[in-house]
Protein backbone atom coordinates (compact mmCIF):
# COMPACT_ATOMS: atom_id res chain seq x y z
CA UNK A 1 0.00 0.00 0.00
CA UNK A 2 1.42 3.49 -0.90
CA UNK A 3 2.22 5.50 2.18
CA UNK A 4 -0.09 8.94 1.70
CA UNK A 5 2.86 10.56 2.55
CA UNK A 6 4.40 9.30 -0.20
CA UNK A 7 1.76 9.98 -2.64
CA UNK A 8 1.10 13.56 -1.93
CA UNK A 9 5.10 14.15 -2.22
CA UNK A 10 5.34 15.68 1.11
CA UNK A 11 8.97 15.92 2.31
CA UNK A 12 9.67 14.82 5.95
CA UNK A 13 11.87 17.38 7.33
CA UNK A 14 12.61 16.27 10.47
CA UNK A 15 13.91 13.15 9.29
CA UNK A 16 16.67 15.44 7.05
CA UNK A 17 20.41 15.54 8.63
CA UNK A 18 21.53 18.43 10.53
CA UNK A 19 25.12 19.70 9.92
CA UNK A 20 25.60 21.56 12.98
CA UNK A 21 26.25 18.46 14.70
CA UNK A 22 24.99 18.88 18.47
CA UNK A 23 23.24 16.68 20.10
CA UNK A 24 20.04 17.69 22.31
CA UNK A 25 19.74 14.96 25.38
CA UNK A 26 15.87 16.21 25.98
CA UNK A 27 13.39 17.11 22.77
CA UNK A 28 9.37 16.15 23.00
CA UNK A 29 6.26 17.54 24.22
CA UNK A 30 4.99 18.69 27.78
CA UNK A 31 1.99 19.78 29.61
CA UNK A 32 -0.14 17.50 27.78
CA UNK A 33 -2.79 17.20 29.61
CA UNK A 34 -4.39 13.44 29.50
CA UNK A 35 -6.48 10.63 30.92
CA UNK A 36 -4.77 7.93 33.08
CA UNK A 37 -5.79 5.21 35.19
CA UNK A 38 -3.94 4.09 38.18
CA UNK A 39 -4.01 1.08 40.14
CA UNK A 40 -4.59 2.30 44.10
CA UNK A 41 -5.16 -0.07 47.05
CA UNK A 42 -6.13 -2.65 44.85
CA UNK A 43 -9.22 -0.94 42.72
CA UNK A 44 -8.34 0.74 39.57
CA UNK A 45 -8.66 4.78 39.58
CA UNK A 46 -9.13 6.63 36.62
CA UNK A 47 -7.12 10.72 37.13
CA UNK A 48 -5.87 12.99 34.46
CA UNK A 49 -1.87 13.61 34.33
CA UNK A 50 0.30 15.95 33.24
CA UNK A 51 2.47 14.52 30.84
CA UNK A 52 6.30 15.75 29.74
CA UNK A 53 7.38 13.27 26.93
CA UNK A 54 10.88 13.09 25.54
CA UNK A 55 13.74 11.32 23.68
CA UNK A 56 17.31 12.28 22.97
CA UNK A 57 17.66 13.57 19.12
CA UNK A 58 21.19 12.27 17.85
CA UNK A 59 23.67 14.93 16.97
CA UNK A 60 22.99 14.69 12.66
CA UNK A 61 19.34 14.15 12.71
CA UNK A 62 16.99 17.19 12.47
CA UNK A 63 14.26 16.84 14.42
CA UNK A 64 11.90 14.51 15.74
CA UNK A 65 8.45 13.58 15.30
CA UNK A 66 6.39 15.26 18.15
CA UNK A 67 3.23 13.87 16.63
CA UNK A 68 4.49 10.34 17.24
CA UNK A 69 4.31 11.48 21.63
CA UNK A 70 0.63 11.70 21.42
CA UNK A 71 -0.03 8.74 19.25
CA UNK A 72 1.58 6.85 21.79
CA UNK A 73 -0.54 9.03 25.02
CA UNK A 74 -3.63 7.48 22.81
CA UNK A 75 -2.66 3.96 22.92
CA UNK A 76 -2.42 3.54 26.91
CA UNK A 77 -5.84 1.48 27.57
CA UNK A 78 -4.24 -0.17 30.78
CA UNK A 79 -4.13 1.16 34.20
CA UNK A 80 -0.21 1.96 35.00
CA UNK A 81 1.94 0.85 36.97
CA UNK A 82 5.91 0.42 37.10
CA UNK A 83 6.22 -2.46 34.96
CA UNK A 84 3.30 -1.26 32.35
CA UNK A 85 5.16 2.22 32.60
CA UNK A 86 9.03 0.99 31.90
CA UNK A 87 7.35 -1.73 28.67
CA UNK A 88 5.67 2.23 27.80
CA UNK A 89 8.86 3.92 27.76
CA UNK A 90 10.54 1.27 25.55
CA UNK A 91 7.57 1.36 23.01
CA UNK A 92 7.85 4.87 22.76
CA UNK A 93 11.74 5.07 22.07
CA UNK A 94 10.82 2.39 19.34
CA UNK A 95 7.77 4.13 17.91
CA UNK A 96 10.36 7.19 17.99
CA UNK A 97 13.75 5.48 16.62
CA UNK A 98 15.31 6.65 19.83
CA UNK A 99 17.35 4.91 22.55
CA UNK A 100 17.13 7.40 25.41
CA UNK A 101 14.29 9.32 26.78
CA UNK A 102 12.01 9.92 29.64
CA UNK A 103 8.12 9.74 30.59
CA UNK A 104 6.58 11.83 33.56
CA UNK A 105 2.95 11.82 34.81
CA UNK A 106 1.93 13.74 37.59
CA UNK A 107 -1.57 13.74 39.12
CA UNK A 108 -4.51 13.76 41.79
CA UNK A 109 -5.19 10.52 43.39
CA UNK A 110 -7.42 9.64 46.01
CA UNK A 111 -7.22 7.41 49.39
CA UNK A 112 -10.68 6.49 51.96
CA UNK A 113 -9.87 7.35 55.03
CA UNK A 114 -11.81 6.79 58.17
CA UNK A 115 -11.31 9.42 61.25
CA UNK A 116 -9.63 7.90 64.08
CA UNK A 117 -12.95 8.25 66.35
CA UNK A 118 -15.90 8.79 64.77
CA UNK A 119 -15.02 6.20 61.89
CA UNK A 120 -16.90 8.55 59.25
CA UNK A 121 -15.43 8.26 55.77
CA UNK A 122 -14.09 10.44 53.49
CA UNK A 123 -11.67 10.93 50.35
CA UNK A 124 -8.07 12.11 51.36
CA UNK A 125 -6.55 13.80 47.66
CA UNK A 126 -2.71 13.40 47.50
CA UNK A 127 -0.08 13.93 44.52
CA UNK A 128 1.60 11.66 42.39
CA UNK A 129 4.08 11.21 40.05
CA UNK A 130 5.17 8.70 37.52
CA UNK A 131 8.90 8.83 36.03
CA UNK A 132 10.45 6.83 34.00
CA UNK A 133 14.14 6.87 31.78
CA UNK A 134 16.43 5.47 29.66
CA UNK A 135 19.61 7.05 29.67
CA UNK A 136 22.88 5.01 28.68
CA UNK A 137 20.95 1.66 28.73
CA UNK A 138 19.89 1.67 31.69
CA UNK A 139 16.01 2.26 32.52
CA UNK A 140 14.93 3.50 35.75
CA UNK A 141 11.47 3.93 36.70
CA UNK A 142 10.45 6.67 40.03
CA UNK A 143 7.32 7.04 41.67
CA UNK A 144 6.45 10.25 44.00
CA UNK A 145 4.04 11.18 46.43
CA UNK A 146 3.15 14.98 48.04
CA UNK A 147 1.65 14.26 51.20
CA UNK A 148 -0.27 16.84 53.63
CA UNK A 149 0.79 16.32 57.35
CA UNK A 150 0.57 18.27 60.19
CA UNK A 151 3.60 18.98 62.55
CA UNK A 152 3.76 20.85 65.85
CA UNK A 153 6.76 22.54 67.03
CA UNK A 154 9.05 20.62 70.17
CA UNK A 155 10.40 23.92 70.66
CA UNK A 156 7.26 26.27 71.11
CA UNK A 157 5.76 23.05 72.99
CA UNK A 158 8.90 23.18 75.47
CA UNK A 159 9.09 26.96 76.27
CA UNK A 160 5.17 27.79 76.24
CA UNK A 161 3.49 27.37 79.77
CA UNK A 162 0.51 26.27 77.53
CA UNK A 163 -0.36 25.47 73.65
CA UNK A 164 2.38 25.10 70.97
CA UNK A 165 2.18 26.95 67.46
CA UNK A 166 1.83 23.87 64.87
CA UNK A 167 1.49 23.62 61.08
CA UNK A 168 0.51 21.78 58.08
CA UNK A 169 3.76 20.04 56.20
CA UNK A 170 3.99 18.74 52.95
CA UNK A 171 6.24 15.47 52.83
CA UNK A 172 7.61 14.61 49.29
CA UNK A 173 9.30 11.36 48.74
CA UNK A 174 10.27 10.64 45.24
CA UNK A 175 11.60 6.79 45.16
CA UNK A 176 13.59 4.28 42.38
CA UNK A 177 11.56 1.12 42.53
CA UNK A 178 13.01 -1.90 42.57
CA UNK A 179 10.40 -3.48 43.18
CA UNK A 180 6.18 -2.66 43.25
CA UNK A 181 5.08 -0.17 45.92
CA UNK A 182 1.63 0.81 46.05
CA UNK A 183 0.70 4.70 46.01
CA UNK A 184 -0.93 3.70 49.64
CA UNK A 185 2.31 2.67 51.00
CA UNK A 186 4.12 5.63 50.00
CA UNK A 187 1.62 8.36 51.41
CA UNK A 188 2.02 5.80 54.99
CA UNK A 189 5.96 6.52 55.07
CA UNK A 190 5.03 9.95 55.64
CA UNK A 191 1.81 10.54 57.21
CA UNK A 192 3.16 7.59 60.03
CA UNK A 193 6.33 10.31 60.47
CA UNK A 194 4.53 12.83 60.93
CA UNK A 195 2.93 14.70 64.44
CA UNK A 196 -0.42 13.92 63.14
CA UNK A 197 -1.90 12.65 59.87
CA UNK A 198 -4.80 14.52 58.15
CA UNK A 199 -8.17 14.03 57.51
CA UNK A 200 -10.33 16.13 55.01
CA UNK A 201 -13.66 15.23 57.38
CA UNK A 202 -13.49 15.38 61.08
CA UNK A 203 -16.32 15.29 63.50
CA UNK A 204 -15.53 17.03 67.23
CA UNK A 205 -14.45 13.75 68.93
CA UNK A 206 -11.86 13.12 65.83
CA UNK A 207 -10.50 16.85 66.16
CA UNK A 208 -9.65 16.54 69.54
CA UNK A 209 -7.99 13.40 68.86
CA UNK A 210 -5.84 15.18 66.04
CA UNK A 211 -4.89 18.16 68.57
CA UNK A 212 -3.67 16.13 71.58
CA UNK A 213 -1.88 13.23 68.58
CA UNK A 214 -0.12 16.58 67.59
CA UNK A 215 0.75 17.64 71.05
CA UNK A 216 2.34 14.68 72.58
CA UNK A 217 4.60 14.12 69.13
CA UNK A 218 6.02 17.04 67.80
CA UNK A 219 8.30 16.78 65.16
CA UNK A 220 11.09 19.48 63.64
CA UNK A 221 11.26 19.84 60.46
CA UNK A 222 14.87 17.95 60.87
CA UNK A 223 12.77 15.44 62.58
CA UNK A 224 9.75 14.72 60.35
CA UNK A 225 12.64 14.14 57.29
CA UNK A 226 15.08 11.99 58.94
CA UNK A 227 12.22 9.89 60.50
CA UNK A 228 10.70 9.49 56.84
CA UNK A 229 14.41 8.19 55.79
CA UNK A 230 14.94 5.97 57.87
CA UNK A 231 11.45 4.29 56.55
CA UNK A 232 12.79 4.45 53.32
CA UNK A 233 16.50 3.12 54.29
CA UNK A 234 14.53 -0.05 55.85
CA UNK A 235 12.58 -1.52 52.75
CA UNK A 236 14.46 -3.06 50.28
CA UNK A 237 12.03 -2.45 47.58
CA UNK A 238 13.42 1.27 47.18
CA UNK A 239 16.74 1.98 45.57
CA UNK A 240 17.48 5.96 45.42
CA UNK A 241 14.95 8.14 46.83
CA UNK A 242 14.73 11.94 48.10
CA UNK A 243 12.65 13.46 50.89
CA UNK A 244 11.36 16.99 50.84
CA UNK A 245 9.33 18.18 53.83
CA UNK A 246 8.45 21.42 54.25
CA UNK A 247 6.78 23.05 57.14
CA UNK A 248 4.70 26.08 56.58
CA UNK A 249 5.19 27.92 59.64
CA UNK A 250 2.39 29.74 61.47
CA UNK A 251 4.77 31.99 63.32
CA UNK A 252 6.34 33.17 61.21
CA UNK A 253 6.47 34.57 57.09
CA UNK A 254 8.34 32.19 55.50
CA UNK A 255 8.36 27.80 55.89
CA UNK A 256 11.16 25.61 57.10
CA UNK A 257 12.65 23.25 54.79
CA UNK A 258 14.47 20.35 55.08
CA UNK A 259 15.95 17.88 52.28
CA UNK A 260 17.69 13.98 52.48
CA UNK A 261 18.95 12.44 49.65
CA UNK A 262 20.05 8.85 49.04
CA UNK A 263 22.08 7.74 45.59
Amino acid sequence: MTNLTDALHIPDTQSERDQRHLAIQRVGIKDVRWPVTLRVAGHDQDTVAMWDLDVALPADQKGTHMSRFVAWLDAQDEAIDAAKLEAGLGGMLDKLGATEGRIEARFPFFLRKRAPVSGVQSLMDYQGRWIAEARAGVTAVWAEVGVPVKSLCPCSKEISDYGAHNQRSLVTIRVELQAPIEWHELVRFAEDSASSELWPLLKRADEKWVTERAYENPKFVEDLVRDVALKLNADARIGRYSVDVENFESIHNHSAYARIERG
